[in-house]
């Protein structure tokens, strides 16, 4: 059976999901979840929740989907041995580190691979299928197609997400909240970078494309699509920083659709709650051009009518559809939105009313012109229906009963519910009746008060010989054997844990340090040829979601997992920023699949850096083999989605180079041969003063990007005389250069 996989950012929201019908939930709590924003989990509140949830038979998925810095690893495991404890039924992951610790201490308990890992292959599946992984979360890229494809031969259950937020970037390949925020995406504390507005510009011409929302992608949906979906293991729904309203109402579209009830009303309700507009989304392919609405990149509402007259501040709305008093609606007026509460709702007679059809009359202060468009972007109505269904039984569990009541005997019933036994017996012993001996009617009266509990009554023996039972006994035997129930169901779930073994030791001797470059261009490459660079990455890389693999000779850059499958036993590899490494158990994982050196991320500074290589040295008793990027425009955002095709300049980037624009500064936009895209920094990462204080890292990588020969030759030069020592002058420009995160922590 598909399961219906539903967010919860709260209890209340967990409540509105299970009300309405999902078969699990995913849940953060206060640390390692990628939504550090939401209200969250903490201990006491996630045993109440698994609880809740097993007690209805729904599963419960935590949430510690970011990298782990090396000093959190100790509470990272500690936090894990709770979730054991409590009995949740897996733990979602990005980190290395975290999914090591998952497979390595426990049998029950399962790792589930975030769509952070960015796994949106066959090969990265296989590779995590062989590293214990019980389950993947595909890229949302992925093509139902493929996703097929990779269930059929993988044989490993797949998760995808069906409706929400989208990321325009690759999920767990984009720096910009981190590196211009210093909120890293990769730690649960995106700034919505990709929510704001920028302004293309041509950059040879210096001329705009215009200012809008280019990065901010509509909202997934794929309501009319999932008939073909259903043999998926995991439909997922995004929102755990939505109310429970929300919750409700897509989750309870998504069961409707699953169980094959769903009406074209149902489809249309989803609107009533927020939403970006919707596109069905890379996997049902979906025109790249078509995943974003530049318009607004918050709650759009949807459309009921349009201002058709004007009389001082009453102004008249011809309506589409209807509206009611307290509806909150948005008018749309040149770019500009007036956003108010229907206090009051008028009539052609100016009469007051709750509900208009056809037309109405409201007053405005605002200053609007006929034309205007307006939406509603709360309907209070729809909203009262939603919370109804709040908190509700979406299904009951049948109890079955077996009552024994005999004269001069302590009562026993004998219960069956959840595929479970429980025996009652009376504290007390019953009385012959003097008149009236208790019916089988009565006792079904009294025990088939169920309501405030998960049961329905199924079927009742009853025997008894003129016996008189008290209503009261009845009742407390009702009550402690719904509780008998719950303890047996609640005490079943697994909780086994491993005996560890001892890793093998794995370390490098010493190298270094020395200089490595990436680089883009035939003209970088020859530069840095000429300028006596040994290592140079250029059409020896395989970045994250490249999916195309060839048959390729020598040492490769590898970027993503599906790389790293399809060539650790073919050719020699260093592994690339994009696999977030951030603590030593992530680089001794990598050691072990083969990479001869792993690069670190972006996103650590020094002292992070030297307690990654300490704790690597305490636990491999020598050094890890590192690479470290000190030189580059750092790439904020690698996208499927080309902005300038959404621009109407399609082909343009062969003979025109363009660069987004907000009040931060300027991000070069490179386009690549697949239309795929690359959003820069626009500012340097130079850390070349610092490299003689960096220690234990061998290999200093200069990334080149846009630069010129000339640019290269330069940089190179500096690069290695400040690892000689023979220049002592600083090579940093404040005004074009940044340190990133070398000396500050990000959050």
């Amino acid at each position: 059976m598909t399961e219906l996989l539903a967010p919860a950012g709260s209890m209340e929201a967990l409540k509105a999901a299970i009300s309405n019908g999902c078969d699990a939930i995913y849940l953060g709590m206060q640390k390692f979840g990628a939504r550090a924003y939401s209200s969250n989990f903490d201990l006491e509140t996630l045993k109440e929740a698994v609880e809740y949830a097993h007690l209805r038979d729904v599963k419960i998925y935590v949430t510690m989907n970011t990298i782990v810095f090396e000093n959190e690893i100790p509470e990272m495991q500690d936090q894990m041995l709770a979730l054991n404890d409590i009995g949740v039924d897996g733990i979602i992951v990005q980190d290395l580190a975290a999914l090591d610790f998952i497979v390595n201490n426990f049998l029950d308990l399962e790792g589930h691979c975030s769509t952070q890992m960015g796994i949106d292959d066959l090969d990265g599946t296989l590779l995590f299928k062989e590293l214990g992984a019980k389950r993947v979360v595909l890229s949302r890229e992925v093509e139902v197609e493929k996703i097929k494809e990779i269930k059929r031969i993988a044989k490993i259950p797949l998760e995808i997400f069906v409706h929400g937020a989208l990321c325009v970037s690759y999920s767990g390949n984009c720096l910009m909240s981190g590196l211009i925020g210093y909120r890293s995406g990769n730690r649960g504390r995106c700034v919505g970078s990709c929510r704001k507005e920028y302004e293309i510009i041509n950059q040879l011409t210096g001329t705009t494309l215009g200012k809008n929302y280019v990065l901010s992608t509509k909202d997934l949906n794929t309501i009319d699509y999932i008939d073909d979906l259903k043999e998926i293991d995991s439909l997922k729904i995004e929102g755990r920083m939505k109310e429970p309203a929300y919750v409700a109402n897509v989750v309870s579209t998504y069961r409707k659709a699953l169980d094959g009830q769903v009406t074209e009303t149902d489809k249309d309700n989803l609107n009533k709650t927020f939403n970006r507009t919707y596109t069905k989304g890379y996997i049902f392919h979906e025109d790249p051009k078509e995943i974003t609405n530049v318009l607004r990149p918050n709650n759009f509402g949807y459309e009921i009518g349009r201002i058709s007259k004007i009389n001082k501040d009453l102004y008249e709305i011809s309506l589409s559809r209807p509206l009611n008093q307290n509806d909150i609606i948005r008018i749309s007026h040149n770019n500009e939105d007036v956003v108010l509460t229907v206090v009051k709702l008028y009539d052609k007679e100016g009469n007051l009313v709750n509900r208009a059809e056809d037309v109405c009359y409201i007053k405005i202060k605002e200053k609007l012109s006929k034309g205007d468009l307006v939406y509603i972007t709360k309907d209070q109505a729809h909203y009262k229906l939603l919370e109804a269904s709040l908190e509700k039984e979406f299904k009951r569990f049948n109890l079955d009963l077996k009552v024994y009541a005999y004269p001069g005997s302590k009562m026993t019933v004998e219960a069956s519910g959840f595929g479970f036994n429980y025996v009652y017996e009376s504290d007390e012993v019953l009385d012959a009746a003097i008149n009236n001996p208790t019916t089988k009617d009565q006792v079904i009266k009294q025990v088939s008060r169920l309501n405030d509990t998960v049961f329905e009554l199924n079927h009742v023996e009853y025997e008894a010989y003129g016996a008189f039972i008290p209503a009261k006994l009845l009742n407390a035997a009702r009550r402690e054997i719904v509780q008998g129930l719950y303890d047996l169901k609640l005490k079943s779930q697994k909780k086994r844990t491993k005996v560890l073994k001892a890793n093998e030791k794995i370390n490098f001797p010493q190298k270094g340090p020395y200089l490595t470059a990436s680089v883009m261009t035939q003209e970088q490459y020859d530069a840095c040829l000429a300028s006596g660079i040994e290592e140079i990455y250029f059409e020896n890389v395989v970045r994250r979601n490249q999916v195309d693999y060839v048959e390729r000779e020598g040492t490769l850059l590898i970027g993503g997992y599906g790389g790293l499958y399809h060539y650790k036993n073919t050719n020699p590899f260093v592994t690339d920023y994009s696999m977030n490494v951030v603590n030593s158990t992530s680089c001794y994982e990598l050691y072990k699949l083969g990479a001869k050196r792993v690069t670190l991320s972006y996103e650590l500074n020094k002292k992070q850096i030297d307690a990654l290589i300490e704790a690597y040295n305490k636990a491999n008793s020598g050094y890890p083999a590192l690479e470290m990027i000190v030189y580059g425009r750092a790439p904020l955002m690698f996208t499927k989605y080309c902005p300038l095709k959404k621009m109407d300049q399609c082909g343009h980037c062969k003979t025109n180079h363009y660069e987004l624009k907000d009040e931060h500064g300027i991000f070069p936009i490179i386009t690549h041969e697949d239309c795929s895209v690359t959003i820069l920094n626009g500012k340097t990462l130079n850390l070349l003063d610092e490299l003689k204080s960096i220690e234990g890292v061998e290999a200093f990588r200069l990334n080149f990007t846009i630069e010129s020969k000339e640019e290269v030759v330069k940089t190179i030069k500096a690069a290695k005389g400040k690892l000689d020592g023979s220049l002592a002058k600083s090579v940093f420009n404040q005004e074009t250069d940044t340190r990133g995160h070398f000396n500050k922590e990000i959050l």
